[in-house]
C-alpha cells in the first residue's frame, strides 16, 4: 500500500502494533481488529520503520521494552521518517521514568500495563482523529491558496461553492442583487466581490449602512442635496446613487431602512433618475445596486415594516451567505488565512493550529459567524507563546463549550485524566516532583500520595 489516504476508508483507523513478544502482539492485534481498526503488526522496530517509511498508518503502538531497538528509538525515528504520526508506547506498570521518557520522545499517549482492550481502543481511536485532522489542516492550509480567485470568500463546503458558482455566472451582469445571511456571514464580502470580478470593477465600490443613520440624512445621502437645502447645506453635494455611476451602490441593512424612505428609493430605482434635496431637477445616474439584509424580509412584507414592491425591485437575484455552522472545514480554511494576515501585521511567527485547536475550533457553533471566528484568531495570534495557536491560546468560551466533547476525555475517569496531566507536567519539568508540585498547586505530600496511589511511588 502507498502513502495516500486511502486508509481513512479502512474502518476507525489502520495501525501498526510492534511488540517482539508474539503473544502480546497477537492478543492486542486480534483485539483491536474485532473492534473495527485495521491491523497489521512488526515483531522489530527494525522492520517498523521500513514499514513506516514505505506505508501510511495512522498511528503506532509499541512497547516499550523490546530486543535490538527500544520503543523510545523507535518511536524518536519514526516521527522523523514521518511528522505528525501518533506514537502510543505500552510501559511498564510503576515506572513513572518510563512514562516521563515516552512523552519527551513525543509520544502521543502511553498505555501502563495491565490495561483492558478497551482502554487501548479508546487511546488508538483518539490517536486516529488527531492523525486525520492533521492531514485536514494540511490539505485546509493548500485550500486557502486554491480559493484565491475569491478572495476572502474561502471555503470548499459545498454551500461555499454554490455561492461561488453563483457569483461567477452573474458577475458579468447588472442585475440588482440581495445578499441575505446572518449577522458576520460577510454579505459585504459578496458584494465587494460582485463587484471586483465583474464588468464595473474599474468603477467605484460605494457602500451605505441604511441602519445608521436617520431617514431625513439617509435621503441627503443617498440623492445628495443642494446648496443651502438644510442648514449645513454649504453647497451641492451629488449622492450616492450618482457616486457610484459606473460601479457598484452597495445597500447594507436595507431592510432597517424607514418606509417613507423606501417609497422613494423604490421610484428612484426604476426610474433611474434622483432628485437631490431641495432641488427642482432629475439627476439620472448609472450604479449597479446590491443590497443585503440580516432580517427576514418576507416576514417584514407581511408584517407591512418592509415594501412588497421594493422587495421585488431589490430580490432580482438573491444570493444566500451561510452561516458558518453550516460550512464545516471551511471554519479551518478561514482561521488558517486569518492567521496568515494577522501573523504578517503583528510580526509573531504564528503558522499554523494544533490538532486539539482545531477539533474545538471546528466543533464551535460560531454565533457571530465569520465575524467572531475573526476576532478569535485575532486574540489567539496575540496571546500565541508557540508557532501554533493551542487550546490554551482560545477564548474560554470556545474552550470551555460544554456542546463539545473532548475527545481526549471521552468516557475517562476524572482520576485517569488527573495522572495523564500531572505525569505531563512532570515530563515538562525534567521529573522534578517538587516543581511538578508548585504548577500543579499541591502540596508535595500530596502529589507523592497520588504518585504512589498511581504505581508510580518509587520513580
Amino acid at each position: 500500500m502507498t502513502r495516500d489516504d486511502s486508509n481513512e476508508e479502512a474502518g476507525l483507523g489502520r495501525a501498526l502494533i510492534i511488540d517482539d513478544d508474539r503473544a502480546m502482539r497477537d492478543v492486542l492485534a486480534r483485539g483491536l481488529s474485532q473492534m473495527g481498526f485495521a491491523i497489521e503488526t512488526a515483531a522489530t522496530g527494525a522492520e517498523a520503520l521500513e514499514r513506516v517509511a514505505a506505508e501510511d498508518f495512522d498511528a503506532l503502538i509499541t512497547d516499550l521494552s523490546m530486543a535490538g531497538m527500544n520503543g523510545l528509538e523507535l518511536c524518536q525515528r519514526a516521527l522523523s521518517i514521518q511528522p505528525g504520526l501518533p506514537v502510543i508506547v505500552i510501559t511498564a506498570f510503576g515506572s513513572l521514568d518510563s512514562a516521563i521518557g515516552a512523552i519527551r520522545a513525543g509520544a502521543y499517549d502511553f498505555l501502563p500495563k495491565p490495561f483492558d482492550i478497551e482502554v487501548a481502543a479508546l487511546a488508538l481511536e483518539r490517536a486516529v482523529q488527531v492523525r486525520r485532522l492533521r492531514r485536514d489542516l494540511a490539505r485546509l492550509e493548500e485550500a486557502v491558496d486554491r480559493s484565491a480567485d475569491f478572495g476572502a470568500l474561502l471555503g470548499e463546503s459545498r454551500a461555499m461553492r454554490e455561492l461561488q458558482d453563483l457569483i461567477e455566472r452573474v458577475r458579468e451582469s447588472d442585475v440588482t442583487v440581495l445578499v441575505t445571511g446572518e449577522s458576520g456571514t460577510g454579505k459585504e464580502l459578496v458584494a465587494r466581490t460582485l463587484h471586483r470580478s465583474g464588468r464595473r470593477s474599474e468603477g467605484p465600490f460605494v457602500a451605505i449602512n441604511c441602519a445608521a443613520l436617520p431617514e431625513s440624512l439617509l435621503e441627503s445621502e443617498l440623492f445628495g442635496h443642494t446648496k443651502g437645502a438644510f442648514t449645513d447645506a454649504k453647497a451641492d453635494r451629488a449622492g450616492l446613487l450618482v457616486q457610484a455611476s459606473g460601479g457598484t451602490l452597495f445597500l447594507d441593512e436595507v431592510g432597517e431602512m424607514p418606509l417613507g424612505m423606501q417609497a422613494k428609493l423604490l421610484r428612484a430605482l426604476q426610474d433611474r433618475t434622483v432628485r437631490p434635496v431641495g432641488g427642482n431637477r432629475e439627476v439620472s445616474f448609472d450604479a449597479r445596486i446590491v443590497a443585503a439584509t440580516n432580517r427576514d424580509l418576507t416576514a417584514a412584507v407581511e408584517g407591512r415594516a418592509f415594501r412588497e414592491d421594493l422587495y421585488f425591485r431589490l430580490n432580482v437575484l438573491e444570493i444566500r451567505v451561510p452561516p458558518l455552522r453550516e460550512r464545516g472545514k471551511d471554519v479551518l480554511v478561514l482561521a488558517q488565512r486569518f492567521i496568515e494576515q494577522e501573523s504578517a501585521t503583528s510580526g509573531k511567527p504564528v503558522r499554523g493550529i494544533s490538532p486539539d485547536a482545531a477539533q474545538r475550533l471546528s466543533n464551535y457553533a460560531w454565533p457571530g459567524n465569520v465575524r467572531e471566528l475573526r476576532n478569535c484568531i485575532e486574540r489567539a495570534v496575540a496571546l500565541a507563546r508557540f508557532d501554533q495557536i493551542t487550546l490554551d491560546d482560545l477564548p474560554d468560551r470556545i474552550r470551555h463549550d460544554m456542546s463539545v466533547r473532548d475527545h481526549d476525555d471521552e468516557l475517562l475517569s476524572l482520576d485517569e485524566i488527573e495522572r495523564r496531566h500531572v505525569l505531563r507536567v512532570l515530563a515538562a519539568l525534567d521529573g522534578k516532583r517538587a516543581a511538578a508540585a508548585r504548577v500543579l498547586g499541591l502540596d508535595r505530600k500530596t502529589l507523592y500520595r497520588k504518585l504512589e496511589r498511581w504505581g508510580y511511588g518509587k520513580g
